[in-house]
């Protein structure tokens, strides 16, 4: 890595703009082939997910755990556990470490390994003629990946402005726990951090329009709103917005229930109804490049932009945005790019976890949309009562839901609810990607008292009773 002031009136081959997940996998691949790249970043290094996404929501859920365990081991006889909070601040103060480990590791350290990236600091723009800037200067690179990532969005709620409120990002630094949060929104992000909340002892309400995980299965979110609710989890849908306002030490969220006004109050509020690509600042429409219906750059299925020669990656595009996808699909940018080696972005095999507990896992399609595909559909469920791992952990939230071709049984989709269903996920992923029939699936030797047993279980459970099926004589 050269230092930054080597690089006055440099030409590049490829400039890459952001240096999170997508910037680093789209720079550290154009590289790799031969090219000479400056990565520019903006803020602190590393992007979302080691920063204030996936690192520090997964430590806090851990950390959390034990809480919830000391009060549902008692499920077991003879077996007596207590777990508390004693300093939380210590707690955040150790994720924050992990995350400054990581960051340093897996980004900083990284970069003097590559002599042919060079990482500069500053804002990236189009002007009005469409040329890449850096701080108003002209900066020379043949071809442009955009990788700058996304911010919580806010909503349009009255009065949002006056009201002191937390995103996904300042709710995982608070250092002392508030009394009451309500968490506006139902997505992933809410529900992961709704729940180390509530287990730390906090009095959580979850408030959207839809309701829980609105992508997921309905199966799966009517099931697990039911299992937060279990833990004192307040799940609020079906609502409209009226207005948000503070009075002291309370913050007051007015809402209809159809024709009736509802006000709910908490201490503190997080706002988690999704995320905004950072784009306004680029000028892209004077550089030709359009935005698609998500508020993403739109590009085509080798990340191309309708802009020749500008490519974009990662959760800047408003879709697939998890930290694997963004490292692939820059991949895919970067190659493209630098040895047009027409690589297409494909999706379909694409496992998505939520880290709740009990975890939802799902890859392929929905039922809903394997019908608006124009598939005839067969489904299956199956209730995690009927699977011997979970009788044996005397824990059976959760189901197993799969969908597959009615004509010629070929999967099309597979979706979990289970305390360690992210772990299985990726069995019914090669599945899929394999054009497996359920069949074929449920005629494969699994490991008895597992989770990903479930699986074919679920796939038996197309054509007979598993009920009928002998302890494991599957």
């Amino acid at each position: 890595m050269a230092d930054c002031c080597d690089t006055n009136n440099q030409k590049y081959d490829i400039a890459v703009i952001g240096a999170g997940s997508a910037g680093f996998s789209a720079a550290i691949t154009a590289a790799d082939n031969g090219a000479r790249v400056a990565l520019i970043g903006h803020g602190t290094i590393g992007g979302t997910c080691v920063n204030v996404g996936c690192v520090p929501s997964k430590a806090l859920i851990r950390a959390v755990e034990p809480l919830h365990v000391a009060t549902s081991v008692k499920r077991f006889d003879g077996i007596e556990v207590t777990s508390k909070v004693t300093d939380w601040s210590a707690v955040v103060r150790q994720k924050q470490q992990l995350v400054d480990d990581l960051r340093q590791a897996k980004y900083a350290d990284l970069l003097p390994s590559y002599e042919n990236v060079d990482y500069i600091e500053g804002q990236a723009s189009f002007n009005d003629e469409g040329q890449l800037t850096l701080d108003g200067k002209l900066f020379e690179a043949a071809k442009i990946i955009i990788a700058s990532g996304t911010r919580p969005a806010v909503p349009t709620i009255s009065g949002i402005d006056n009201v002191p409120y937390l995103t996904s990002t300042t709710a995982l630094e608070l250092e002392a726990l508030p009394k009451s949060l309500l968490v506006i929104g139902a997505g992933y992000i809410s529900a992961e951090i709704a729940q180390i909340f509530a287990r730390a002892g906090v009095e959580v309400t979850i408030i959207s329009r839809r309701g829980l995980l609105p992508e997921a299965e309905p199966e799966i979110g009517e099931a697990l709103t039911g299992y937060f609710e279990d833990e004192g989890i307040k799940v609020i849908s079906g609502i409209t917005y009226d207005r948000i306002e503070t009075d002291g030490d309370t913050i007051s969220l007015i809402v209809f229930d159809g024709a009736n006004p509802r006000t709910i109050k908490a201490e503190q509020v997080m706002i988690a109804t999704g995320r905004t690509p950072n784009v306004e600042n680029l000028n892209l429409s004077a550089a030709g490049i359009d935005l698609n219906e998500h508020g993403g750059i739109k590009v085509d299925a080798h990340m191309l932009s309708t802009k020749n020669n500008v490519y974009a990656a990662g959760d800047v595009t408003g879709t697939d945005q998890f930290v694997y996808m963004a490292a692939y699909g820059a991949k895919i940018a970067a190659k493209n790019a630098i040895i047009d080696a027409k690589l297409a972005y494909d999706n379909m095999v694409m496992p998505a976890v939520v880290f709740s507990d009990p975890q939802v896992a799902s890859v392929g399609y929905t039922e809903a949309q394997a019908i608006a595909k124009g598939f005839s559909v067969k489904t299956s469920v199956l209730t995690l009562d009927n699977v011997p791992r979970a009788l044996a952990a005397r824990d059976t939230r959760g189901l197993i839901k799969l969908i597959a071709n009615k004509e010629n049984g070929i999967l099309l989709g597979a979706h979990i609810l289970a305390p360690e269903g992210a772990d299985s996920i990726q069995t019914a992923a090669l599945a899929i990607k394999c054009n497996m029939t359920y069949q074929e699936l449920a005629d494969m030797i699994f490991p008895y008292l597992t989770t990903v047993e479930g699986l074919k279980l679920a796939a038996q459970t197309f054509d007979m009773d598993v009920k009928m099926l002998s302890c494991c004589a599957g």
